[in-house]
């Protein structure tokens, strides 16, 4: 396919005083390892910036102690020790031949300074804005603590340049940044010149801006990023208001990084929202300034990239998720090697090493956050190690994902699948509500398995026998897990009392097109997406749905991906009654039995059936014949046997695709040395400066 229909995608743009290579744009994005692993963060943008992003930025970077937002895990720009960790991440993206842009925040009332405890500042006496509701309160700050923040941010920005990064921003958006507080009146109820109508809230901003852009002293570009609308109504910052904002300081910095709402709103998952659903709010704006304007959309199509720089919309494609399933998607489209790029499901896993202050990880990308930690990466394999063949029994995550690793490395591959379609897993999920971007993790690898001539497929079930008999040197056992019916999972370890009277579910059923009768509760105890999509499902289908979870709401471990307001808002809104702080006992014939979490009071659901959302157990019992059968190995030939992906322990698809790769890339390898990632340990201070600090002078 020419790529020459992409030709304005690879055009140079003028960025102040830099010149971009083409139009992609690595926007700021959080990975879960910022100041505490460096080497991985340096390393994982500089895979971007060899796969042809124009632009990488680090995640938003703490420019003071006094605004950090302990748990998580971003970049520091606190004092000059911080250079060496900025330096080194600067350093990696240009050695791809990228430009290196820094987020610079003050995280204001986002800052619960959990480690530091100092008190928080924001533009008005109110608790902090955070994930967790800390409780912890922000004070009102006063001139002389805007002077500080203004001077702070001056400082950051020196640091910045001397750690040798291009392009220094300005932080307005998502709900995260003092400069925002200030803009939204949400936050700002202040009466003096900080407060009021727009042209007052503003002024932090402009001031700011007019700061960093006089210390930049066109050694770099300055960028200004900025939510366009709070999805508040007038409650916060509105897209008229955002207008204001534009039309006022929009010739001040050399780029505009338009994002929606808060963090959850810019980035919302496939499930509920569509590739480019921001397009409304940010069409007309660039008409308002001469500079340049970036904006996101999860945008996996070419052709909708050129759409919006061809209609005026943007001048860049912005791309955080993109960016992180596909680091060489630039370099795809430029070569014309569409049907190469991993699209991005929007699943949001890799928002989750964010919330759990854990490096990032991508379903679609098992490189990403390795490529430094064990050497991985997205689109090089090592060669194979010997001329082993191998033999991989399931054709789930898992085993497409060692199928084309192992192919791509040169060994010789059989692929074994006892299904008609190739997917496991993932084929069932994708035709849940909501999740059919999901096929895209079976799309890419059947597609590349099928360009590969030392990959072979086959579609039959394998006994123990016929593997013994073949000539392999490895067999990959991924015949994947199946849901327990039975109650056993986090609230119960030990099957629960079930009447027969009573029909169970399971997903599993569910998703091969069984349907229970009359009234269904669902028993959520994986607190993932499955049983709020179950719900969701069963629902839609006319039936009368009760949700009934220990977790104190629904899908309550989808906070990790910023969906779960989304997904019990849906729940209430379709009529899905739900029993929070609740687990099911004992089914009877008449419903199920619940007990409250916390009080023991027990309580019977009225009910025709229930689905049983609770653990999997693996489809293990091919590999451990196989064990059981060690001792006829060596005369078969076969060297090792190994379970992956769900059939080893059952997990999300992101960590099956994860063990698929991972068997891939050790194969051949001592185990000793394919055991334990790099890691890098903090270097001890001076034990006595602190006895110094205290002794009297």
């Amino acid at each position: 396919m020419s790529a020459s229909r992409f030709d304005v995608l690879l055009e140079p743009i003028e960025i102040g005083p830099l010149t971009a290579r083409n139009r992609f744009f690595q926007v700021p994005h959080c990975n879960g390892m910022g100041y505490r692993d460096v080497s991985a963060h340096a390393e994982m943008r500089a895979v971007k910036a060899e796969g042809g992003w124009a632009v990488i930025c680090t995640e938003q970077a703490e420019i003071h102690h006094s605004s950090e937002i302990t748990p998580f895990i971003e970049l520091r720009a606190w004092d000059d020790r911080d250079l060496p960790a900025m330096a080194r991440i600067a350093e990696r993206i240009h050695d791809g031949g990228s430009l290196a842009g820094i987020e610079l925040c003050y995280n204001g009332m986002n800052g619960p300074n959990l480690y530091s405890r100092v008190a928080p500042m924001g533009p008005a006496h109110l608790p902090v804005a955070t994930f967790t509701a800390d409780p912890v309160q922000a004070r009102r700050m006063d001139k002389g603590d805007i002077a500080d923040l203004r001077r702070w941010h001056r400082e950051a920005v020196r640091r910045s340049l001397t750690a040798g990064y291009d392009l220094v921003y300005v932080y307005a958006g998502h709900a995260l940044g003092g400069i925002h507080h200030f803009l939204s009146p949400r936050y700002n109820d202040r009466t003096d010149e900080y407060g009021g109508p727009i042209e007052n809230r503003m002024r932090l901003l402009r001031e700011v801006l007019e700061d960093t852009i006089e210390e930049a002293g066109g050694r770099a570009a300055v960028a200004c990023r900025i939510t366009v609308d709070e999805l508040l109504g007038d409650e916060g910052i509105t897209r008229a208001e955002i207008g204001e904002v534009v039309e006022a300081l929009g010739e001040l910095p050399d780029l505009w990084d338009f994002v929606l709402g808060s963090w959850e709103d810019d980035s919302v998952t496939s499930r509920f929202g569509e590739e480019g659903d921001q397009e409304a709010y940010v069409r007309g704006l660039k008409a308002l300034t001469t500079k340049p304007v970036v904006g996101v959309g999860r945008f996996t199509s070419p052709d909708t990239m050129v759409r919006m720089v061809r209609s005026g919309v943007l001048d860049l494609i912005g791309a955080a998720r993109p960016s992180i399933a596909d680091p060489f998607l630039p370099k795809k489209i430029e070569e014309g090697r569409l049907e190469d790029i991993r699209e991005c499901i929007g699943c949001n896993i890799c928002v989750s090493g964010d919330f759990t202050a854990t490096p990032i990880r991508c379903t679609q990308n098992p490189s990403m956050g390795e490529e430094w930690r064990r050497g991985w990466h997205p689109e090089r394999m090592r060669p194979r190690g010997t001329d082993a063949k191998v033999l991989v029994i399931g054709g789930g995550p898992a085993g497409l994902e060692a199928a084309q690793a192992l192919g791509k490395r040169g060994y010789e591959v059989i692929l074994v699948e006892a299904d008609r379609e190739l997917g496991g897993r993932v084929r069932r999920e994708a035709r849940l509500p909501g999740l059919s971007a999901w096929i895209r993790v079976v799309d890419y690898r059947v597609g590349q398995i099928e360009r590969l001539a030392n990959v072979d497929e086959a579609r039959d079930e394998v006994t123990a026998d016929e593997i013994l008999a073949y000539d392999f040197d490895h067999v990959a056992i991924a015949t994947g897990s199946r849901w327990r019916g039975d109650g056993v999972g986090r609230h119960h370890t030990r099957p629960i009392p079930l009447d027969s009277g009573l029909p169970v579910l399971t997903p599993d059923d569910l998703m091969a097109g069984e349907r229970p009768a009359g009234r269904v509760a669902v028993y959520d105890d994986d607190h993932y997406y499955m049983g709020g999509v179950l719900a969701e499902l069963l629902r839609a289908e006319g039936r009368e749905v009760t949700l009934v979870t220990p977790g104190a709401c629904a899908s309550s471990w989808t906070a990790a991906t910023m969906e779960q307001h989304r997904i019990q808002a849906r729940l209430l809104e379709l009529g899905v009654r739900i029993e929070a702080s609740r687990a099911v006992i004992a089914t009877t014939a008449r419903g199920v039995a619940t007990s409250c979490v916390f009080t023991g009071s027990e309580r019977e659901i009225d009910c025709d059936a229930a689905v049983f959302v609770t653990a999997r157990l693996p489809e293990e019992s091919l590999y451990r014949e196989l064990l059981d059968r060690r001792d006829e190995w060596a005369d078969a030939g076969l060297r090792t046997v190994k379970a992956v992906g769900d059939c080893w322990c059952p997990g999300t698809i992101a960590a099956a695709v994860w063990e698929g790769h991972r068997y891939a890339e050790e194969l051949d390898e001592p185990e000793a040395d394919a055991a334990l990632p790099l890691r890098e340990v903090t270097e001890l201070a001076d034990a006595g400066a602190a006895v110094r600090l205290r002794a009297p002078a």
